[in-house]
């Protein structure tokens, strides 16, 4: 299937296509019109146009847009799946589950915005005040740029473009190329709706010259942008003054307390570490284990791991299936013969078949070896042995990266030093430091970004305070 262009409302088929390929065999996903930064610069203006009177939106209709596109997207819930399957190679089973997180986070947006508010000011707090009609209230942005990743390639397009429109913006979407037909049928949905505001959002496709085009131009007022570390700063960069939002990646690590529960840790840190086949950014890569414990949770995570099933997407069993592209799987497995040759030990064996690449656990890894040091962005975790509680924290916070973390332990009191000294934008207590919860604030740290996701929070980045007073 074709993903089309949307400029604003209307729907445009370009004179040039791409193929997206399948990451586990190869067949065409989708053909994807290619742009320009002269069709982003269009885009940019049909949204300009349209700020005012999507800012001027009643907030009833655009509540009920966003529910009316959440419907929608439930009835055609496996057609959505499929796409994820075709597109990225996502397993069917959490392709779905991608779907319904999607679906959630919409409603979740519609929901949350009918409830926020401004509040009143007390002008005559302090003697150089008076009596006043004083409040603030949020008001739109305008236009939002928003670049999204090819990991989640449909919920992380709702992450933005549903706190975006229902908060009165106008948006222009480049999602990520691996994945171009799940945002076109997502868009799809939205400007199709009967409560849609006209060309409120729009669609493009490309690389660095589109994104340039996107990023630097002056009618954006906020870009919101998860992906790599280099693309964010080359944005931050570029930017100028604007609102910006960066996600981008982590290092996740989490501690094996002694008083931990080794069964439940050890199979809740397998999910952890492979699920996505590794392509999340709060992946688990680094454990830390208590050396009391080492030996035993290290046979524990190596067993559980071996029950998980790679294979086809399409297999309703399959947990891991490939990775994105020819060169992950490369980097991968480098990294690992790497840390072989420097010391560690591989008690999964290293193996691969095409682009399906089998979970890996590393034992005995040191800070030093790349594989720690470094976002892997595949199947791949490194078990650390360390003597106490202070010495995990201080590994885990020497990163330049500060996502998410987490603990397991049965101590209430390392649960709350581990609270209070971990550097992360995310702490989980006794479950992987890959948990999210989509109403959460999200974002982090250092390295990896500036600002929040999640309904709530992200409305806060894509609204302005306005301050008002009646004498």
């Amino acid at each position: 299937m074709d993903a089309h262009v949307w400029m604003g409302s209307l729907e445009i088929k370009g004179e040039n296509y791409s193929e997206r390929l399948s990451p586990y065999d190869g067949r065409v996903a989708s053909r994807t019109a290619i742009c320009s930064a002269v069709d982003a610069k269009k885009a940019l203006s049909i949204a300009q146009s349209a700020a005012k009177i999507a800012k001027k939106t009643p907030l009833h209709q655009r509540c009920a847009w966003l529910l009316d596109v959440a419907s929608k997207l439930r009835e055609q819930r496996e057609e959505f799946a499929k796409v994820l399957c075709d597109e990225v190679g996502k397993p069917l089973t959490y392709a779905r589950i991608e779907v319904d997180r999607c679906i959630e986070t919409i409603t979740l947006s519609a929901e949350t915005m009918r409830t926020m508010h401004g509040e009143s000011i007390n002008t005559d707090a302090m003697p150089s005040g008076r009596k006043a009609l004083s409040f603030w209230r949020r008001e739109a942005c305008g236009v939002v740029v928003a670049i999204t990743p090819f990991n989640f390639p449909l919920n992380l397009v709702a992450h933005k473009l549903a706190p975006a429109l229902v908060a009165g913006n106008t948006v222009v979407l480049k999602p990520t190329p691996e994945a171009p037909l799940c945002a076109y049928k997502l868009v799809k949905l939205f400007i199709e709706s009967s409560f849609a505001v006209k060309d409120a959002l729009s669609l493009v496709y490309g690389d660095a010259e589109v994104g340039s085009a996107l990023v630097s131009s002056e009618i954006p007022r906020v870009i919101s942008f998860t992906g790599s570390v280099p693309v964010g700063a080359i944005i931050t960069k570029s930017a100028g003054i604007k609102k910006v939002s960066l996600e981008l990646g982590g290092n996740a690590a989490t501690y094996i307390d002694e008083s931990a529960d080794l069964d439940y840790a050890a199979s809740r840190c397998a999910i952890g570490a492979f699920v996505n086949s590794g392509q999340v950014c709060i992946s688990l890569q680094r454990i830390y284990v208590n050396a009391k414990i080492y030996d035993e949770f290290a046979v524990k995570m190596a067993e559980e791991t071996k029950k998980l099933v790679v294979g086809s997407p399409y297999d309703e069993k399959t947990f891991l299936g490939p990775l994105i592209d020819d060169d992950a799987v490369t980097r991968a497995m480098s990294w690992v013969h790497s840390a072989i040759d420097e010391g560690a030990r591989a008690l999964t064996p290293p193996h691969s078949a095409g682009r399906l690449f089998y979970p890996c656990v590393m034992a005995d890894v040191t800070e030093s070896m790349k594989i720690v040091c470094e976002e892997v962005f595949a199947p791949i975790v490194s078990l650390v042995k360390v003597n106490t509680l202070e010495e995990a924290i201080d590994k885990m916070n020497n990163s330049p990266y500060g996502l998410q973390f987490s603990i397991f332990t049965n101590n209430l009191a390392h649960a709350s030093q581990a609270i209070e000294e971990l550097d992360a934008g995310g702490i989980v207590v006794n479950d992987m430091p890959t948990l999210r919860f989509d109403i959460q604030p999200y974002g982090g740290v250092k390295l990896s970004g500036v600002g929040r996701e999640g309904p709530r929070f992200a409305i806060e980045e894509m609204t302005e305070i306005k301050s008002i007073v009646i004498l």
